[in-house]
């Protein structure tokens, strides 16, 4: 831990000074720039340019618990368990299992307390069942990981997607990013509130376009993406043959490369944990320089999960170390620290993103050759980073076969970089990573941010070193840059999701997730 300290204290005491000057230049009278992409309006409202063919920055402020908003609940206790000698999963299990036979009240059926002291842990735990909160006791109440490599907490149960009814046509020539409004042929069979897949072809001539149709490594051809891209939405809104969606589109759409064309369906869902949370305790696991083909001890691990959270949890020295698949999920207040770092070429990932509208707030992660944030294939968002340091040796770097709608707010990476790529080869194929991602009011050592054909990302009001390269394994040519606006100035307001939370919901709801301004998040 000391050695964790001595190395982030360099760090830190940066950020202090450039917080310090910041705060410096405001009591001088200086005033943040405004951004061309984004900016506040003579009524006070949020106005957004767009690109020639309709593409936005989107509203990301539905990223998180029940959507974005909402303040976390405070669960009523009804078990509380103390630690025992020798394994403490099954008893905890035990416990957990219990929860799950009560009675749901206003959607939970309560919290399972661990009381301070060490549970020494050789399984996992699952919480399997809607309602339930696992809670320590604070930092005192530690689940330390023994015996062979395991997640310590897994949140998850299976998830049936029935398609339900015959696919509509979307008859847009172009949808653009950030939209919520869809044209189909028919309407017929729609109602308002019913949820519904998205859905476009991945198709050769897109997979052409898009410079993905020629990737070798080894001499051996890669395969970027194939199938179909789709996204869950639910209808708000039917007007003639137009559908509401609830969320905007992270991408766009070109019936020049989908034919026969994208689609909406009616699903219906079922199974899954809804209203399920894992808070304020520590899981620590022992050092573990391995690669990440080893076996490693992880964290916490979400699947099938809608409307959760995890709150205050401390994690030491776990690779891979949280994994969250799901939607509107909350992490927050998450302090991740490493005493020695992962080994080799391939690097884990401390938070790992393969859900929809998943919030990562006031997270901290100390660790040296790690992705402090990556993201899974055809992930589509939105995703947020908010308010977020990471100090040492790694990248929040989307990871492979693009992932959609991605924004980094007012984070702070001083050792390492912000990277919108793409990683060609790498990984079998990841080839472009992301598109329609945003890093607003950042400070990095470097950004990376290139532009995809087609799609555009955006480094807005951020600080740091601007790098351009070629596809990885190549030398030429590099590939175009994307939008830097601002480059070296904070522009208003100082958090993007705050303010577009705020313009959607009103003051009240900043308070409800801990926040007073959307230009102060200190």
């Amino acid at each position: 831990m000391q050695n964790i300290l001595q190395k982030s204290g360099g760090a830190l005491l940066a950020l202090m000074l450039l917080t310090g000057t910041a705060a410096a230049q405001k009591r001088a009278g200086g005033k943040a720039q405004q951004s061309q992409w984004i900016h506040i309006n003579t009524s006070g409202q949020l106005e957004y340019k767009t690109t020639p063919r309709g593409d936005r920055i989107m509203d990301f402020s539905y990223a998180g618990y029940k959507g974005g908003g909402v303040r976390l609940p405070e669960v009523r206790e009804v078990i509380t368990l103390y630690p025992v000698a020798g394994d403490n999963a099954p008893n905890i299990q035990k416990a957990i299992d219990s929860a799950a036979t009560l009675p749901l009240a206003d959607g939970f059926r309560g919290a399972v307390v661990l009381a301070s002291g060490s549970f020494p842990c050789e399984q996992t735990i699952t919480l399997r069942s809607s309602g339930i909160v696992l809670r320590g006791s604070g930092p005192a109440s530690k689940i330390i990981m023994t015996g062979k490599p395991h997640v310590a907490i897994r949140v998850e149960a299976p998830v049936q997607t029935t398609l339900s009814g015959g696919k509509a046509l979307i008859t847009d020539v172009y949808l653009p990013s950030g939209t919520d409004r869809i044209s189909v042929a028919d309407v017929t069979g729609f109602e308002v509130g019913d949820g519904v897949m998205i859905t476009k072809p991945v198709t050769p001539e897109w997979v052409r376009f898009m410079g993905m149709d020629t990737l070798v490594r080894d001499g051996k051809k890669q395969t970027w993406i194939t199938g179909e891209l789709s996204v869950e939405r639910t209808i708000k809104a039917i007007n003639g043959n137009t559908i509401t969606v609830d969320v905007p589109l992270t991408d766009n759409y070109d019936a020049v490369f989908i034919k026969p064309g994208a689609t909406v369906q009616k699903i219906i869902k079922t199974g899954g944990v809804q209203n399920a949370g894992v808070e304020r305790l520590l899981i620590e696991a022992p050092e573990q320089s391995v690669t990440i083909s080893q076996g490693h001890h992880s964290a916490i691990r979400t699947r099938g999960l809608t409307d959760g959270w995890i709150r205050e949890v401390q994690i030491r020295n776990t690779v891979n170390s949280i994994g969250i698949g799901g939607k509107r999920i909350t992490v927050t207040g998450v302090d991740i620290r490493h005493t020695v770092p992962t080994i080799g070429a391939a690097k884990p990932a401390d938070l790992s993103a393969d859900g929809a509208q998943l919030l990562f707030d006031r997270c901290f992660i100390h660790g040296d050759n790690v992705f402090f944030l990556a993201t899974g294939a055809k992930v589509s968002g939105p995703i947020v980073l908010l308010n977020c340091t990471f100090t040492g040796n790694g990248w929040i770097q989307p990871h492979q076969r693009w992932a959609t709608g991605l924004l980094i707010d007012d984070c702070k990476v001083p050792d390492g970089g912000i990277d919108f790529m793409n990683r060609g080869q790498m990984g079998s194929g990841h080839g472009w990573a992301i598109g329609w991602a945003v890093a607003w009011n950042c400070q990095a050592m470097s950004y990376l941010n290139q532009q995809p054909p087609g799609a555009y990302n955006w480094v807005i009001g951020s600080a740091g070193e601007k790098q351009q390269r070629a596809m990885p394994f190549n030398r030429e040519p590099l590939l175009p840059e994307g939008i830097y606006d601002a480059h070296g100035t904070p522009v208003a307001p100082r958090s993007l999701y705050l303010a577009q939370l705020k313009d959607r919901l009103g003051d009240a709801v900043l308070k409800a997730i801990g926040y007073t301004s959307i230009f102060n998040t200190d």
